[in-house]
């Protein structure tokens, strides 16, 4: 099947924001606790805590922001918990996440040495749904004040003797369901006094985030925009690709069925349609784009993992879910001019997470694979980008086949990412490229793609399913033409001029 696509190198949609490559960790199965946290003690090897091997492998994925504490766990965190010696927190149950005690051995002082140790910014969630004002008013006071106050006292009693820079906050998580069930009317005036007390200290200014909408809860985003548009620098919109039925059965994450693999990528593409809707209604009261779409959780969610707690959210990931990352990144390029940061749920052993732990084994999934790949993209230039050609067909069902994105680093570079998600069809694709500048005079590409529809990565074989050079292209006339392999991503590296 043959595919058209036109490059104009020469004409710029503005720049793809590094913080849609963003993460999102909730204290959530065993996100946290042994995926990110062991403890000083532990004979797995850590930095003050946090495992090295975990720390490495996402130093290399240039992580540019990591939200927390959650999720739904956020609005039942009372950050007091979780400071000083940790021998004396307290512990609670997790709720919401398998009943568990959580022994608030992670707190605010572990999450700010984790960015620091990855160089990447904190995007705190704040509890609405059963904080208070004062509450998340003293945690902005403790993280971020330079003088003299109870909070900041208390901050250096804890061993911190200077503030911390953040400059992302969510106020409430997904209010209109575990975060206190409220309508959107009301959920607007409480962010309006919420936010009110959320203060800048200092040089620090905090960037707020209101509670945005689930999937297409349309009425969500108008009322919430029109009740406290002027008081918020960004809002969220929450989507999971899900194939199945949410309460009756999601679908497992192997052994699926070839319907289940084009069910999968057909509702990975309605993120597409969700930001286009949310953003016409963002752009009533917001025509000059001053406020950002965060879409701050996305990403599959199956049935866990058989003989896993179920409140644990546990899944394998496969080649099937690192089409849905590049299919939802490329349509995050395509909405630069709104989509400003975006979380993929989860970091580590949660949903579709880029790190599977095992005691002390650690693996690296498919996805981790094509956020490792699709990172040139980050603050680069979205370069106009045109596609025409055959779709993918299911029982009476179409979709494109080949999802494609562009952009110019700084250096000039050019990257082509595409994503062939047919199971069975190679895609022959021609890339015309114009408005270089010059020839070209260097390609060179990787792929990863899979021979099944379930290939994934193991414990027992953690390499079975890694990138590789691709050499299936050549050169004619200017024209890039290359046969991308079934069930394929692919980044193009391209020096010209």
């Amino acid at each position: 099947m043959s595919h058209v696509i036109t490059i104009n190198a020469d004409v710029s949609h503005g720049t793809i924001n590094r913080n849609i490559y963003g993460h999102f960790s909730e204290h959530l199965g065993r996100c946290i606790y042994e995926g990110i946290w062991v403890g000083e003690d532990s004979n797995i090897p850590n930095t003050e805590g946090i495992r090295n091997d975990v720390l490495e492998a996402l130093k290399k994925l240039k992580i540019p922001v990591l939200r927390w504490p959650g999720g739904c766990f956020a609005d039942e965190y009372h950050w007091k918990d979780g400071i000083g010696p940790r021998e004396n927190r307290k512990r609670m149950i997790n709720t919401h996440w398998g009943g568990v005690v959580e022994n608030n051995h992670f707190g605010t002082h572990e999450f700010m040495r984790l960015c620091e140790l990855l160089e990447c910014e904190p995007y705190i969630s704040g509890n609405v749904g059963s904080g208070t004002v004062q509450e998340m008013s003293e945690w902005v006071e403790y993280m971020t004040f330079d003088g003299v106050s109870p909070m900041a006292e208390w901050r250096k009693e804890n061993g911190r003797e200077k503030p911390w820079k953040l400059k992302y906050f969510g106020v409430g998580n997904e209010n209109w369901g575990c975060g206190g069930n409220m309508r959107p009317e009301y959920y607007a005036d409480l962010y309006r006094q919420y936010q009110t007390y959320v203060r800048n200290y200092g040089e620090n200014k905090v960037y707020k985030i209101a509670c945005g909408p689930n999937v297409d809860d349309y009425r969500w985003m108008e009322t919430v925009m029109r009740e406290a548009h002027p008081f918020m620098d960004a809002i969220s919109l929450h989507y999971y690709t899900i194939p199945g039925e949410f309460w009756t059965g999601k679908g497992p994450a192997t052994g699926f069925t070839e319907q289940e693999w084009f069910t999968t990528l057909k509702k990975a593409l309605h993120m597409d349609e969700l930001i286009t809707r949310h953003s016409a209604i963002m752009d009533q009261y917001d025509p000059n784009k001053r406020i950002g779409l965060i879409v701050d959780e996305w990403g599959t969610w199956y049935d866990v993992e058989p003989g896993t707690n179920p409140g644990f959210l546990y899944q394998q990931n496969t080649i099937r879910d690192a089409l849905v990352a590049g299919l939802t990144l490329n349509i995050f390029h395509e909405h630069n001019d709104r989509v400003v940061m975006a979380n993929i749920a989860q970091i580590v052993n949660v949903l579709q997470s880029v790190i599977l732990t095992e005691g002390e084994k650690m693996l690296l999934t498919p996805t981790y694979h094509v956020f490792n790949m699709y990172k040139v993209h980050q603050d680069a230039e979205r370069l106009d980008a045109h596609i025409s050609g055959s779709e993918y067909e299911m029982d009476g069902e179409k979709i494109p086949q080949v999802s494609v994105s562009a952009s110019k680093d700084a250096e000039g570079k050019i990257h082509v990412s595409l994503c062939n998600v047919s199971h069975d069809s190679q895609a022959d694709v021609s890339v015309a490229l114009r408005g270089l500048g010059g020839p070209i005079f260097k390609i060179k590409a990787e792929q990863l793609a899979a021979d099944s529809l379930d290939a994934h990565n193991t414990f027992e074989a953690p390499d079975a399913l890694t990138p590789s050079t691709f050499s299936a292209y050549e050169v004619e006339e200017g024209v890039l033409h290359a046969k991308l392999a079934p069930m394929s991503v692919t980044v193009f590296e391209i020096t010209a001029g």
